[in-house]
């Protein structure tokens, strides 16, 4: 049944793009999982009064937590458009393209996640 697969084809497969969006967007799926688990603990401090919450945003904002926020919002653009190119797929749009597709989406995503760090820098070298 699958001998007209060649064996080049099913390994070429396995490590081009479409893996490789598989893996991320399986892996920022489970990091923004545990993003909203550790976002919903630190709201949580709010309930021990003003004081608190204002000393953990104190910390929060430091310049490796403004990094961490970089990596937050890379992990959510990923997410989103690469969820938006599995949509566009799954109506039938498309899967020839899936590699041209793939960059299309992810341009986007690059060029929104550079402004910001361009706006961020002056917070991360205060």
């Amino acid at each position: 049944m699958f001998d007209n697969l060649k064996k080049e084809s099913v390994i070429a497969y396995q490590s081009g793009i479409g893996m490789w969006a598989f893996v991320l967007h399986r892996i920022t799926g489970l990091s923004l999982i545990f993003y909203l688990l550790l976002h919903i603990v630190v709201i949580s401090t709010s309930l021990k009064g003003p004081q608190p919450f204002n000393n953990l945003l104190a910390v929060l904002t430091a310049p490796p937590f403004v990094v961490a926020d970089l990596a937050l919002l890379a992990a959510i653009l990923f997410h989103g458009l690469n969820g938006a190119r599995i949509v566009i797929f799954d109506t039938g749009i498309g899967i020839r393209q899936q590699k041209l597709i793939f960059w299309l989406l992810l341009l986007p995503a690059v060029i929104i996640w550079i402004m910001t760090l361009y706006f961020t820098l002056p917070h991360i070298f205060r």
